[in-house]
């Protein structure tokens, strides 16, 4: 490529539209003589109460919506490696058909028997909620918030397509306590 030399009257332009310059002295930037504050990580809600009142605030999620949670202490790869599958499903359950009372019962039964049993991945299968009124699925939704709630619930998230997609979820326990 060869390099364009400008002619007389686009210099001349040029030179009337920059005006007078002058060479800089030093190439360090001049602050605005405020400190700034350094950046804080926002406070991750402590008590039940305010964890109730931030799941409340939470907008509802569509039929095709995927759902994700991660709870506060927990490595963030725990979530990548759950949603790529490298932890293993060692029990299942099924929710289709299921009231929104007796699903939530369900959940907590089966929960607490995989916690005891020491089982560290679940595949739960809520459904999309394609019967559901102005495409709102009640129990994705809900399954959303309990296990938000659910003490030992460390990672949760949508599943791939192969095993029910946006209809089911992958859930990460903790260990038993003994």
């Amino acid at each position: 490529m060869t390099k364009k030399i400008p002619s007389v009257e686009d210099r001349d332009l040029f030179r009337d539209a920059v005006g007078k310059v002058r060479s800089v002295k030093n190439d360090k930037v001049q602050g605005l003589g405020q400190v700034r504050p350094k950046p804080s990580p926002k406070p991750r809600p402590t008590t039940t109460q305010e964890l109730r009142v931030e799941v409340e605030a939470m907008p509802p999620v569509g039929i095709e919506d995927e759902l994700s949670f991660i709870s506060v202490g927990v490595a963030k790869n725990s979530l990548m490696k759950l949603r790529q599958g490298y932890f293993a499903p060692e029990a299942e359950m099924d929710l289709h058909g299921l009231t929104s009372n007796a699903a939530q019962r369900e959940l907590l039964m089966f929960l607490r028997e995989c916690v005891r049993s020491g089982c560290r991945c679940v595949h739960i299968v809520h459904g999309k909620g394609y019967r559901s009124q102005e495409n709102y699925p009640i129990l994705k939704n809900n399954i959303n918030v309990w296990l938000r709630q659910h003490p030992d619930v460390l990672a949760f998230c949508s599943a791939p397509p192969k095993d029910g997609g946006t209809g089911a979820v992958y859930v990460l326990l903790s260990i038993a306590r003994l």
